[in-house]
């Protein structure tokens, strides 16, 4: 489909789903929020539909509240998919990353369906995809789409606030998958309403107790770092969860505090779910954690920040992850700080 025809088909009132992948972050709900909010401005009846439950920390963003957690609500979010005249792939580039939502959106032969992302090798299930590995989030792309359709000026204050989020969160706070264009693309959005005081302050100054207890633990409990190969890792495991009481978004930002540390250009911070075992990632400089989370880890993202998974216990994802390390010593032994043997 061209974007002169989807353009047609937008023209007009439609049943709208927008869809973003399990254990949404900030770029999965900003970029679906941001477009929510200009799209029931032009009147279509739309629908946010995610597969898990979404971070407290984000209920503060315009239309978060009106979010349909399949989970929770599978009949009626898969009724609603089911019915829904267009479909919007937001955030992710494979219908596997809805899990049982995905069986719903290819069960709806008519609905035109528009993936917008930004991960590396988008699945060919979309009617018309905006796909770019270079953008630093989903919500920048929003953006982009929205120039595309001459809608840069239906983005309110609301709409504003929630995409700047989303880049915020996804770039590390501007430190991951920076450009000029992004900055020119942040200031729009400044200037169409988004209070970056605010958000940030909402964001980074909001922290619950459990949130403090989970980062602490890790860097005095469960931190392990290996100078060879100037790289960290923390680990958490189902009983840390539950004694910690920690819930969804209580992780973020543990493994950016493990890569703080002076000398390490790799680190991970490796949490046991409940069917799975998740790894996130971040590196500095020139080191892929996107080469690693691709290769061993079933993942992906941005160079510097990825994630991936692995159907295996967590004692044996961390003996994976430790055993390939010396594939990588000649990118990374050149960082060695000797005070760093601590292990």
């Amino acid at each position: 489909m061209k974007l002169h025809e989807l353009k047609q088909q937008l023209s007009l009132p439609k049943k709208i789903v927008l869809t973003s992948h399990r254990n949404p972050d900030g770029d999965a709900i900003g970029s679906m929020l941001g477009l929510f909010q200009v799209l029931i401005d032009l009147g279509h009846d739309v629908r946010l539909i995610v597969p898990s439950d979404y971070p407290e920390a984000f209920n503060w963003l315009a239309g978060c509240r009106k979010m349909i957690v399949h989970d929770r609500r599978e009949a009626e979010a898969n009724s609603r998919v089911e019915q829904a005249d267009i479909i919007f792939s937001l955030d992710y580039n494979a219908l596997d990353r809805v899990d049982n939502l995905g069986a719903s959106i290819r069960k709806n032969k008519s609905a035109i369906k528009v993936l917008i992302d930004h991960h590396l090798y988008p699945e060919p299930f979309a009617d018309y995809e905006l796909s770019d590995t270079t953008a630093s989030s989903t919500c920048e792309l929003i953006v982009d789409f929205l120039d595309s359709l001459e809608w840069a000026d239906k983005l309110t204050a609301a709409g504003a606030t929630c995409l700047y989020t989303g880049i915020l969160t996804d770039t590390g706070s501007f430190k991951y998958a920076t450009s000029p264009k992004l900055f020119r693309t942040v200031a729009r959005l400044l200037e169409a309403g988004a209070n970056d005081y605010d958000i940030q302050n909402r964001i980074f100054n909001n922290n619950s107790l459990a949130r403090l207890k989970a980062s602490a633990y890790c860097i005095h409990e469960t931190l392990v770092v290996l100078p060879e190969f100037a790289t960290a890792y923390a680990t958490l495991d189902q009983d840390d969860y539950k004694r910690l009481n920690i819930r969804r978004g209580d992780t973020d930002g543990i493994v950016n505090r493990i890569l703080s540390l002076k000398g390490i250009v790799f680190a991970a911070l490796i949490t046991e779910q409940k069917d799975i075992v998740k790894l996130s990632l971040r590196s500095l400089g020139d080191f892929s954690a996107q080469q690693v989370a691709t290769e061993h880890f079933n993942g992906g993202g941005h160079k510097n920040a990825s994630g991936g998974r692995s159907n295996v216990s967590l004692k044996e994802t961390v003996k994976k992850f430790e055993s390939i390390l010396p594939q990588y010593e000649h990118e990374l032994g050149g960082f060695i700080e000797p005070e760093l043997n601590t292990k």
